[in-house]
């Protein structure tokens, strides 16, 4: 039996004496596919640093990764890819699409490929059959600046698969997005999620009906603290969202999202 792509155990954090994690107990098995749900200043992002391996469990706890509990940064960077909406900014304007892409391989922002060592033909195929699955092979020549902000999401995506992560973060990759863009974002993940090959994703929002079927498991996180953790049915509840975002809110569920209205 393959050990769990993600096991936290009782993982504390703090910062100048503040826990901003405590206790967190969390499991990501192979293949599976969780949503992270929270308001702002939950700790989400310490979270992901964390399953990420750019900060450690200062206050206790231990962070296993298929089973290992201690291993080489490079390796886990390589492992665990991590899209954010802030990543476009940091990506050159006038960067072709395919670019950018291949630059996911080598973890550089910007290209840089140097005469004495070209890169691999089959690395610019991968970053083409990356492009074609998420149905973005018509962009691989535009500049990256030019793109819609939905389009550099996905392009990102396809940039973090390019050294084969066994886990991809999504951290709030529709901010900023309008109703239209998040959509056709959202049914090209779905895509991706309904894949083979055992990637798991971890989806992060504020924005309960952002949470596609695909993402069977849900995380309730507020100040630190896993208010609920389990099957994204069970889990997402009109009582959840009190306590979440301290206003009464009833979810209505269409077409397996659930849609927050007030009470």
């Amino acid at each position: 039996m393959s050990a769990p792509y993600l096991d936290l155990q009782n993982v504390s954090y703090a910062l100048n004496g503040t826990r901003i994690l405590d206790s967190i107990n969390w499991r990501i098995e192979p293949g599976e596919h969780w949503a992270v749900l929270g308001p702002n200043g939950a700790g989400k992002t310490t979270l992901l640093k964390i399953v990420c391996g750019t900060l450690w469990p200062n206050a206790g706890g231990e962070v296993y990764r298929r089973g290992e509990t201690h291993l080489d940064l490079g390796k886990l960077r390589r492992s665990i890819g991590w899209v954010t909406s802030t990543l476009a900014d940091e990506i050159p304007a006038r960067e072709p699409v395919l670019e950018t892409v291949v630059s996911g391989k080598y973890a550089q922002i910007g290209l840089l490929e140097y005469p004495w060592e070209p890169i691999p033909a089959d690395v610019y195929q991968r970053a083409q059959a990356c492009l074609r699955e998420l149905h973005c092979a018509a962009l691989a020549s535009k500049p990256f600046g030019a793109l819609s902000q939905g389009e550099q999401q996905k392009v990102l995506i396809c940039r973090a698969r390019m050294t084969d992560p066994y886990l991809i973060i999504l951290d709030e990759p529709c901010a900023g997005l309008d109703p239209g863009a998040r959509e056709i974002f959202l049914s090209s993940l779905a895509a991706l999620g309904n894949g083979s090959g055992g990637l798991s994703l971890i989806y992060v929002t504020h924005h309960a009906e952002e949470i596609l079927p695909l993402f069977r498991n849900t995380l309730l996180l507020k100040e630190g603290r896993v208010i609920e953790t389990g099957e994204t049915g069970t889990v997402l509840s009109a009582e959840a969202m009190r306590r979440l975002y301290g206003v009464s809110l009833q979810l209505v569920k269409k077409k397996g999202r659930y849609w927050p209205l007030p009470e």
